[in-house]
C-alpha cells in the first residue's frame, strides 16, 4: 500500500473529526505484516501542512512534525516508494490521458508509483477515484 498525506495528518491532528478512526487505522497498518509504503511525497507533505498555521488550527512546530516522520520511518513495515525509470512515461500518461493540472499532479504522482510498483493507494481524498489505472481505497469510508 502506498499512503497519502492526508491519512497521516488526519491521524495526528486530535482536532480533526474522523482522527480516532484514521489513527487507529495507521496504527493497525504500522503493526501489521504488509508493507507501508509512505513516500517522500506524503511525509514532506505531512510535515509542510500540520505546521502551517493557516492549513491548521493547532499547527506543530517543525521538530514535532519531523519526529513523526522519524518514527513511521523507523517502524520495520516502513519503506519508502520511489519512482521508477518509468515514472517519466506514467506519470505524464496521466496527466495527459485525465488532463490533469494544480493541485492534481502531486494525486499523479502518487498514482504513478502505485502503478510502477503494484500498490494500492490509500487516500481520504476522493480525487484519486478518476485514475482507473490504480487500486485505490478510502480506509475511513463507511
Amino acid at each position: 500500500m502506498l499512503i497519502d498525506a492526508n491519512l497521516l495528518l488526519l491521524a495526528v491532528d486530535v482536532s480533526a473529526p474522523s482522527h480516532e478512526r484514521a489513527a487507529s487505522w495507521l496504527t493497525e497498518q504500522l503493526n501489521g505484516d504488509r508493507r507501508v509504503g509512505m513516500p517522500w511525497e506524503s511525509l514532506t507533505a505531512f510535515v509542510r501542512i500540520s505546521t502551517h498555521p493557516r492549513a491548521s488550527e493547532h499547527p506543530l512546530k517543525p521538530g514535532e512534525a519531523w519526529r513523526f516522520v522519524t518514527e513511521w520511518l523507523a517502524t520495520p513495515t516502513v519503506w519508502v516508494p520511489m519512482p521508477t525509470e518509468r515514472h517519466a512515461d506514467v506519470l505524464g500518461g496521466l496527466v495527459d490521458k485525465h488532463n490533469l493540472t494544480g493541485n492534481l499532479i502531486p494525486d499523479a504522482h502518487l498514482a504513478a508509483m502505485a502503478i510502477e510498483h503494484g500498490l494500492d493507494v490509500c487516500s481520504a481524498d476522493t480525487d484519486f477515484a478518476r485514475f482507473t489505472e490504480i487500486r485505490w481505497r478510502n480506509p475511513l469510508a463507511g
